[in-house]
């Protein structure tokens, strides 16, 4: 195994023990145990956890922008674009029930821990809030359109969080349906001509 894949595989296991188990559970011998590597060529790749911290928000970041692309690239369409954003919650829904949102419960972690990465990690929901602005504004919405962002990541954060306290999957498909509904509203509020005040 080249020296590449083997840190590409140590940051794999430790994004989802990470996500799983949370950052303060898991230690170097967890990831070096799933990995299946020695402790020293384990250290030859990461001197400490707080790399392969950074290692992880790095590769997060660059999948995010990757599906992000990848939205862009199948619909010409905004609307569309922002109900790929709103269906991630259903392609994901067991494992969100299960452990919540891989980008929240790690923003929240290093937030509660007042750790140094937290920075970092926030900025995978500034990813996602600049995108959806984006959406929103070529929906027409214009000066609304960071707000609109803003409230569907909250919802779909507080979505993520009692599917996860509840383990409840259906609670998930029901709240996608509002969101998609609420999706709708926006569009048709867009799309209506501003009246003159004159």
């Amino acid at each position: 195994m080249s020296a590449r894949t083997t840190r590409c595989h140590i940051v794999d296991a430790a994004e989802r023990l990470f996500y799983r188990r949370g950052y303060a559970h898991t230690s170097f011998s967890d990831i070096a145990d799933v990995v299946r590597i020695s402790r020293g060529n384990f250290y030859y790749h990461f001197k400490t956890k707080d790399e392969i911290l950074d290692a992880v928000i790095a590769a997060r970041a660059t999948s995010t922008e990757a599906m992000l692309a990848r939205w862009e690239a199948d619909s010409a369409d905004p609307a569309d674009r922002i109900r790929s954003f709103i269906h991630i919650l259903i392609a994901n829904r067991a494992d969100i029930s299960r452990y919540g949102c891989p980008v929240g419960t790690l923003a929240t972690e290093l937030a509660k821990l007042d750790h140094g990465a937290q920075a970092e990690a926030n900025r995978l929901f500034t990813q996602f809030r600049t995108w959806l602005r984006r959406q929103f504004e070529q929906l027409g919405c214009g000066p609304e359109a960071d707000a609109l962002a803003l409230h569907l990541l909250a919802r779909s954060q507080g979505i993520a969080t009692l599917a996860t306290a509840g383990h409840d999957e259906t609670f998930i498909r029901r709240e996608v349906a509002l969101l998609r509904d609420w999706l709708t509203a926006c569009i048709a509020t867009a799309a209506q001509p501003e009246t003159s005040s004159d």
